[in-house]
């Protein structure tokens, strides 16, 4: 794979991963509203992205938000901050896209009585990742 291909991949894969923890923001949010070092973890995945920010810092703002998780005591909210904690994580690591999807089903299969929420967010995540990207975010 080509150098520039593979920064652009990884540019893909922090996207997704902040998409994916945002959508499952508000487990944590409606729990801890004074709270918002999740919100800034995905924030900072993104303006990396942007080339805003170094990857260390969105690696503090992944720490921040493991805090954050390490601290509440909701279920559905600890999963919903690990995923932001991970989105910002995949900056520094591609493979941490992944986990902050799999936190995302984790919080949603917590914070939900929707039996079908949970197929949902997977077709979502499956539907929202480029094909060729699929291995990588989708890895047993």
């Amino acid at each position: 794979m080509k150098i520039e291909q593979a920064k652009q991949d990884h540019r893909i894969l922090a996207l997704w991963a902040a998409d994916c923890a945002e959508r499952v923001l508000p487990y944590f949010e409606q729990k801890y509203p004074q709270d918002d070092r999740p919100r800034k973890s995905i924030e900072a995945g993104r303006a990396w992205v942007r080339g805003e920010i170094k990857i260390s810092q969105a690696r503090t703002a992944a720490l921040a938000a493991h805090a954050a998780a390490r601290q509440a005591a909701d279920s559905a909210a600890i999963a919903a901050a690990r995923s932001a904690g991970h989105a910002a994580a995949t900056p520094h690591v591609p493979d941490h896209a992944r986990h902050a999807a799999n936190y995302a089903v984790k919080a949603v299969t917590a914070g939900s009585t929707d039996t079908a929420a949970i197929a949902t967010e997977l077709d979502w995540q499956y539907r929202r990742i480029p094909g060729h990207l699929r291995s990588v975010a989708f890895r047993a």
